[in-house]
């Protein structure tokens, strides 16, 4: 099932996000087969993520940028938070502290990026220095306008040093996002997410959905693509990244190092200590 290309948005595209569906159309026949397809697809992400830390030659970037309650947090813990820890680091990207705002807005995103052999996993991005700030008016236009190429160069440098990136944008519908919000009202163990400021945001939806349009207009070159992921149903939301991030790291293709050790030697070296244990 090619979900890459199904999902990609190509080079320049022009987005209508209002006439994109969240409801997915396939391919997998209900909840039960993509959740099959999630376990198969986690152990293969598992296999790939150990060779590319012990490979120790590229990384990853995986940015999830989406509407409140469309899921980035369940997408972490269900599907990509189940490789290995050692070799993945989840970022929350909030308001700015203090210390943050007086940098470049870069400079709190660029720490983060992924070491060689290391997949980082961006909870919103430095996307929202354009997307928030743009739509609640937290800077002039001026400023928001010129970070698309800000962005573009940074992420030119981290595909020169060898980082793939894939970005999602997990696109949810208003009814299905009221819907979750409440589920946390209903739930007291999600109480903490509660915020009166999720329902104000819903009146900001068209200006936030025409801020995206852009931004997948001016950042998705093939080194750095958006896809845009259905995830009214959080079942093929989960199983729809894990196969990009899958088909992606295939293309990376991380090998194990050579074995550059007498193995014949370290044999005997075994068996000589457990023959020595068997004395005592």
């Amino acid at each position: 099932m090619d979900l890459l290309k199904k999902h990609l948005v190509k080079p320049g595209a022009s987005i209508k996000l209002a006439s994109m569906k969240t409801v997915p159309d396939g391919p997998f026949e209900g909840k039960d087969d993509a959740r099959n397809y999630c376990e198969e697809i986690i152990e293969k992400l598992r296999e790939m993520q150990y060779r590319l830390f012990v490979e120790a030659k590229q990384s990853l970037l995986i940015v999830l940028q989406a509407p409140d309650a469309a899921g980035k947090d369940g997408l972490i813990r269900k599907m990509l938070g189940r490789m290995n820890p050692q070799g993945v680091r989840t970022y929350p990207f909030k308001v700015p502290t203090p210390l943050e705002k007086s940098h470049d807005f870069l400079w709190r995103v660029h720490k983060c990026t992924p070491a060689t052999g290391m997949i980082s996993v961006f909870n919103r991005s430095h996307y929202e220095d354009i997307l928030a700030v743009r739509v609640e008016k937290l800077a002039p236009k001026e400023v928001w306008s010129k970070r698309y190429d800000m962005i573009n160069h940074f992420e030119n440098l981290l595909a020169a040093n060898g980082t793939r990136i894939l970005k999602f944008y997990l696109h949810i519908s208003p009814e299905e996002q009221l819907e979750r919000f409440k589920e946390r009202l209903d739930r007291p163990e999600k109480h903490w997410k509660l915020n009166a400021g999720d329902y104000e945001s819903r009146d900001k939806r068209p200006a936030y959905l025409e801020a995206y349009e852009d931004v997948f207009k001016e950042c998705s070159p093939k080194h750095a693509p958006w896809f845009i992921i259905p995830a009214d149903k959080k079942w093929y939301r989960d199983a729809a990244v894990g196969s990009i991030v899958y088909e992606t790291m295939k293309e990376m293709s991380p090998q194990l190092p050579p074995v550059d050790v007498d193995l014949d030697k370290i044999r005997r070296l075994y068996e000589r200590e457990k023959a020595e244990l068997e004395k005592t």
